[in-house]
């Protein structure tokens, strides 16, 4: 079993659009996979593994990369891990040459990583707020910066960013983790548009709610109550229904067709429609509809 802890570590030799439209083959591609310890990054994993391709895998959590790993192994596929915190903008430096030395090459780049911090902006904590952008945004433009040397010498290449609903629209509650989805799109529609009619494609993945532990693992205000985050927690959870392994087939059709955007899950669908219907009132209708639910899961 292949895993690397990066932290604190320096690596070997170190020194002190979209595209075109040609399908993206993932037999025998090289693509890294960040968030690869559970949930929509585990099953990602998992999918590319069973098309053929190699992986590089990144998680903090060291148990979590090593269960993916044992799966991509099972599937006959072949995977590294490397342990790192996405926050570390040092460790994200030390990866390409990890990633070289081990592959020789990276065709695709998979920006899956992401936390969350639930709670109203007044409630929150600023030291929080940019511990999310750090990993949700931050991580993803460092990656994104490491890696395009690599990337633009592939002969065809595809960069996977995942956003989230809360890329399209923006909850109450929800400031930090949409501000930060919102980044997610704004750079990725960006980068797409710099790099069209070249081999390196972008695609942008806007997830409704994909039942992962995201939910569970999510920071909150803090002097909150435990009762309150409990009740804020299963409320949520009761709209996490997509399975990440259909997810992560959803993901995998979207890079072999080399698209520029999915929206996954039929939460998404509905409430994106809606919010280009309504750009600035999506949200009363969104909160009724959401209020009927809970009451009739009660």
């Amino acid at each position: 079993m292949a895993r690397q802890d990066l932290r604190g570590h320096s690596p070997p030799g170190a020194p002190g659009g979209f595209g075109l439209r040609q399908a993206f083959a993932l037999q025998d591609a090289v693509g890294l996979v960040t968030g690869a310890g559970s949930g929509i990054g585990a099953a990602l994993a998992r999918t590319l593994a069973a098309k053929g391709t190699a992986l590089a895998l990144v998680d903090r959590d060291a148990e979590g990369l090593d269960a993916t790993i044992r799966a991509v192994e099972t599937l006959g596929g072949t995977a590294s891990g490397h342990v790192l915190d996405l926050a570390d903008a040092e460790a994200i430096q030390a990866l390409p040459a990890w990633i070289e030395a081990r592959f020789g090459r990276l065709d695709l780049l998979v920006n899956n990583a992401g936390v969350a911090l639930g709670g109203r902006f007044e409630e929150t904590d600023l030291a929080d707020f940019e511990w999310l952008m750090d990993v949700n945004f931050r991580a993803v433009v460092r990656m994104t910066h490491a890696f395009l040397p690599l990337l633009v010498r592939a002969p065809m290449a595809q960069i996977v960013n995942v956003s989230s609903l809360y890329g399209l629209i923006a909850p109450p509650g929800q400031t930090a983790y949409a501000a930060s989805k919102f980044a997610v799109r704004g750079f990725s529609e960006a980068l797409r548009h710099e790099y069209a009619g070249t081999p390196l494609g972008v695609t942008l993945v806007h997830p409704g709610g994909v039942a992962t532990g995201i939910a569970r693992n999510a920071r909150h205000p803090r002097g909150l109550d435990v009762a309150t985050v409990e009740k804020a927690r299963v409320a949520f959870e009761r709209f996490l229904r997509l399975s990440p392994d259909a997810a992560a087939a959803e993901i995998a059709r979207a890079i072999e067709r080399r698209a520029p955007r999915v929206i996954i899950g039929r939460d998404a669908k509905q409430v994106a429609f809606l919010q280009r219907l309504m750009p600035v009132g999506y949200w009363a209708p969104i909160a009724r509809l959401t209020g009927q639910m809970r009451s009739s899961a009660r």
